[in-house]
């Protein structure tokens, strides 16, 4: 690993850190790549039974870095190296900060979330002219109760570490500072467990609930054609770079 992502082996445990923290661990194409090689190595050693992904003490990910023009894909896990990925050991977000944008469709595709009461969680694409791509789109009316996950695509808006957690979506929340070794807890407690009877449990329940995610995937892909070459999405696009409100024309 790069300074980018680091690990650490706790046990059957390994804790992958990204660590891109003057971009806010905005996903660029060094930075997906550095996940995908972390997570591949999570996959493949059987002597690892778990894993925990985190950002840094403020941040875990604002999501994808603009400047990258998409260039965030990899061969094994798909956008961020981790959206796409078909995994058989459990995942558990440890999230500091906030995750927003693709950070939080990074937090969807873990299996479990621990967070800080600190933390925020949130899909302001369309405050950009965007909308979300990485399979927030399905993900969140699947995580969520469905008009929450509406109230956060549609608004744009933050909610808290509490209000997912009373919804649900986050399994535990810690004291700020305490995500990661709640979550290493967390993942201790089921490495108590077969490794065998785990990973065939995760591979069940997410055959089931991922059946219909190339549908999810379709409809994704139409509503980004649907605003493809807008001067609303070339404008929101400009104004968060320029760091502006943006000025709509709804063309």
């Amino acid at each position: 690993m790069s300074d980018l992502v680091t690990t650490t082996r706790i046990g059957h445990v390994m804790v992958v850190a990204m660590n891109r923290y003057h971009k806010r661990n905005a996903i660029d194409r060094a930075l997906a790549d550095e996940l995908d090689a972390a997570l591949s190595m999570i996959d493949d050693d059987p002597e690892l039974w778990a894993g925990v992904l985190t950002g840094t003490a403020m941040v875990f990910s604002a999501g994808s870095d603009l400047t990258s023009n998409g260039d965030y894909l990899t061969e094994r896990g798909g956008e961020y190296g981790i959206i796409r990925r078909k995994r058989s050991k459990p995942l558990i977000a440890a999230v500091e900060g906030f995750a927003l944008g693709g950070g939080f469709e990074i937090v969807l595709a873990c299996d479990l979330v621990v967070a800080s009461r600190e933390a925020t969680f949130g899909l302001p694409e369309v405050a950009r002219g965007l909308l979300p791509t990485c399979a927030g789109l399905f993900r969140a009316p699947r995580a969520l109760p469905l008009n929450l996950a509406r109230e956060m695509v549609l608004t744009g808006m933050p909610m808290s570490a509490a209000r997912l957690h009373a919804a649900g979506v986050v399994n535990e929340l810690t004291e700020p500072g305490a995500a990661v070794d709640a979550a290493v807890a967390l993942a201790e407690r089921i490495c108590t467990n077969a490794p065998m009877s785990v990973q065939a449990c995760l591979r069940a329940i997410d055959e089931i609930i991922s059946a219909s995610d190339g549908d999810g995937w379709e409809a994704t892909q139409r509503a980004m054609q649907a605003i493809a070459g807008t001067e609303d999405q070339r404008e929101g696009v400009l104004a968060f770079l320029e760091k502006r409100p943006p000025r709509w024309t709804a063309r």
